[in-house]
């Protein structure tokens, strides 16, 4: 059950110190989210909130407002946080590093909109329906009759932009458009923002992408493609973990393709799964490995090789497309 966003607003007002924790590999959405929360209860709240990220900010997302502010879990072990926000978190475990800072806190909530979320803060506020967290902060802003500014606008919107493919996946409903139109308002400028998040990407990431596609591998009569990215890939392109986004998409806009999966390995030796399909439910192959996501968008780390995680893969799409 979702608490009411009165509720969520008195436990943000009555706090001194709030941590916003981003998930692991954090997304357009992930980052515009933490900042654009920051930045209301700054200024709506005059209360420190502080947004701690998993590793670096996306070099494609250094362009938003404030993005400096964020610091690694290290940076803050020292500090006593009284309220935690984990945003875009489908689980505690996408939190990773940043898990036992949760787990200390006094008030904790959970601001989110994967259907798979198991609501596990204190207070929480999950909307499944919803296209993007960046979505569900801006129905919870105009609950409250909170204004923004441009500053904020512009990361709501590239939360929202970038969940949706900019507006090409079905997650795209009516209130996704209510809410950009609020967005509007403020004097953002769509078409810059498109540039920033689409148009700008470095080169390494546009190598890697070419590479991973040339092998990737197409099986069952072309409605499954899948590829492999090895830390060997990356060093070979001169690119980045971050740089992987958009693979998968680029596999299920193949016309026979119903489900694709990139596999990518961790310095763990773990494997990485991003799943994408055009008419198949993939979270119950995410599920299998305690991931989650959305029926069409979904995600797991599967602690083997990738190896073993390609064959357990296939076998679970196998029965999924009932093949």
């Amino acid at each position: 059950m979702n608490n009411r966003v009165s509720e969520i607003t008195d436990v943000i007002k009555n706090s001194k110190n709030i941590l916003i924790v981003t998930h692991v590999n954090p997304d357009g959405d992930c980052i515009g989210s933490a900042l654009a929360l920051k930045q209301i209860i700054e200024k709506e709240f005059q209360i420190k909130a502080q947004p701690v990220i998993q590793g670096k900010v996306p070099e494609i997302y250094e362009f938003l407002p404030q993005v400096e502010s964020f610091k690694t879990v290290s940076e803050l072990k020292e500090t006593d946080f009284d309220t935690v926000i984990s945003v875009d978190c489908a689980s505690k475990e996408r939190m990773t590093d940043a898990i036992s800072l949760f787990d200390k806190a006094k008030e904790t909530i959970n601001i989110d909109h994967h259907k798979t979320n198991p609501n596990f803060g204190k207070y929480n506020y999950v909307h499944g329906h919803a296209s993007s967290s960046g979505e569900v902060l801006c129905s919870m802003f105009k609950e409250e009759n909170v204004l923004l500014d441009r500053d904020i606008a512009n990361c709501l919107y590239v939360a929202i932009l970038t969940d949706t493919g900019g507006f090409r996946f079905d997650n795209v409903k009516a209130e996704t458009f209510i809410a950009v139109a609020d967005l509007m308002r403020y004097g953002i400028n769509p078409s810059l923002l498109y540039r920033c998040c689409y148009e700008s990407k470095p080169l390494p990431m546009v190598k890697l992408s070419a590479y991973a596609v040339s092998k990737a591998e197409f099986l069952f009569g072309g409605k499954l493609a899948y590829t492999v990215i090895t830390l060997e890939d990356l060093k070979k392109n001169n690119a980045l973990n971050e740089h992987t986004d958009g693979i998968v998409e680029l596999l299920r806009q193949v016309n026979s393709v119903e489900i694709a999966f990139v596999v990518k390995e961790t310095e763990q030796g773990y494997s990485k799964v991003s799943l994408r399909s055009k008419n198949v439910d993939v979270t119950k192959i995410s599920s299998l490995f305690d991931g989650g996501g959305h029926s069409k968008a979904a995600g797991c780390t599967i602690k083997k090789p990738y190896l073993t995680a390609v064959n357990k893969l296939l076998e679970a799409s196998k029965q999924l497309l009932g093949i």
